[in-house]
């Protein structure tokens, strides 16, 4: 069961100080006690585990529960608080009312982690716990996006390498090698590729010359690769590189790497909805085009199902607890600037199921809710079919004041007196920014909560005029 946090020290002390005062519940235990099964289940070490979406299949008739999107005003560059309002809703709902519900937020990026905005757990008594395991590594995920990504990055110049200098006799034998009988098969995605190419042919020997020229060039536009290598690191040095330097290579280009969690694959792993989903999206992403100007597929470099295995067990929602022994999910993050900011379809469906007609689900939509919130309903909510039942919006007297013409807030920088002393006329000019934000949420025809994330410095006068 959920167990109340009643020694609450005064100063608060620090985040990890308080993350490591707490002794994890088992996840077994956890899992048990939201009623996910044994079998369902695949435990990471005592503090995490992966939950199988058979779990939501088992459960598919039973109501789904309340589900809350969690969003914020425009934010300034040290966050106003949505992931700490997420997983303290969560610890309200379930440890102190009783009710079953669940924090789903994203899997943070090492990059960030390790920069100047620190981790994603949330803050001070809300907090998903193991922190250390949260923002680093978890089971793996993203790290089999880095794999996925870069596989088909690396198939993408071997095989602009091999069609430089081989006949289409040769590739052919390499595509479409004959078996010890002297018989030659299309596999299934080879298949797709003739489809593709308008060759109603099922037999490798029934292909004219043409094309079989046809089939086995992709001819990719070097200029017009889309697709670049990642890594989790904020490593600028190899944000513009040359690649092909080798004295055996056939060609060099320039290319680069971005964070993992900007990839494509990212993206798809939020929205995706089964494993054969997940498959048909990474076989469609388009990575190049062609000299005659058409698109490249995964699918026609013929790696869509090896991108499908790497990712096999990244498409599974990791189970994580609050400091308060609620159930959380932490399932994907791709950026809401570049993508669409949210975790995973699959990990709210299964919450939903888990929860029942008489509990909660609690998610976060990244950056302001005039990117996250807009994008969840416009994006996630159109694939999962989902509907919110209320928008709890975040907003900071720091933000208000920002947004009323106050001094301009760095990260890493001492805030300006501003901030910290009363200033009224600032708070009431910024408070138009929380309006606009307000107006917008309740277009999409569901009630709003505006939560103030309140800091130690906010005065009574500036939270009232609120």
């Amino acid at each position: 069961m959920p167990r109340k946090l009643t020694e609450l020290k005064r100063p608060v002390p620090s985040d990890l100080e308080i993350a490591q005062s707490i002794d994890p519940i088992p996840i077994s235990q956890i899992a048990e006690e939201v009623g996910i099964l044994p079998e369902e289940l695949i435990p990471y070490g005592n503090d995490k585990a992966k939950v199988r979406l058979e779990v939501r299949d088992r459960l598919a008739n039973r109501p789904n529960g309340k589900y809350i999107l969690v969003t914020a005003i425009t934010p300034t560059p040290l966050g106003e608080g949505k992931s700490t309002t997420t997983v303290g809703l969560a610890q309200a709902l379930g440890a102190h009312l009783g009710k079953v519900a669940f924090a789903n937020v994203r899997q943070p990026s090492q990059g960030p982690t390790f920069g100047i905005k620190g981790g994603a757990a949330g803050g001070g008594y809300s907090q998903i716990i193991p922190m250390e395991d949260f923002n680093l590594h978890l089971t793996g995920d993203i790290h089999a996006i880095t794999a996925a990504n870069n596989l088909l990055a690396a198939a993408i110049d071997t095989r602009m390498h091999h069609e430089s200098y081989q006949s289409d006799e040769s590739l052919f034998n390499r595509l479409c090698p004959p078996d010890k009988a002297g018989n030659r098969r299309f596999s299934p995605i080879m298949l797709r590729r003739l489809k593709k190419l308008g060759i109603d042919k099922t037999d490798p020997n029934d292909l004219t010359p043409e094309e079989i020229s046809r089939f086995v060039r992709l001819d990719i536009d070097p200029d017009t690769i889309t697709w670049r290598r990642v890594v989790d690191t904020n490593d600028r040095y190899l944000r513009k590189i040359l690649i092909g330097l080798g004295p055996k290579e056939k060609f060099q280009r320039e290319t680069g790497f971005d964070i993992t969690v900007a990839s494509e694959i990212m993206a798809i792993l939020a929205l995706t909805t089964s494993l054969a989903d997940m498959r048909e999206r990474l076989g469609k992403m388009v990575v190049a085009m062609s000299r005659s100007g058409e698109p490249i597929t995964a699918d026609d470099l013929g790696v869509g199902g090896a991108l499908t295995v790497l990712m096999k067990d990244a498409i599974m929602p990791n189970l994580m607890q609050t400091l308060e022994g609620t159930p959380a999910f932490v399932h994907a993050g791709p950026f809401a600037n570049i993508a669409h900011g949210n975790s995973s379809i699959v990990a709210d469906q299964i919450a939903l199921k888990l929860a029942g007609p008489d509990g909660y689900v609690i998610t976060e939509a990244g950056f302001g809710a005039d990117i996250g919130m807009e994008k969840f309903f416009d994006i996630k909510c159109r694939y999962s079919g989902l509907v919110p039942d209320a928008v709890v919006l975040v907003a900071t007297i720091r933000a208000l004041k920002m947004h009323g013409g106050g001094p301009r807030v760095v990260a890493g920088r001492p805030l300006d007196p501003a901030y910290t002393e009363e200033n009224l006329e600032l708070v009431e000019k910024g408070a138009a920014n929380l309006v606009v934000h307000i107006k917008n949420a309740l277009k999409y025809g569901v009630p709003v909560v505006v939560a103030v994330n309140r800091f130690i410095t906010d005065t009574d006068a500036e939270v009232e005029l609120v």
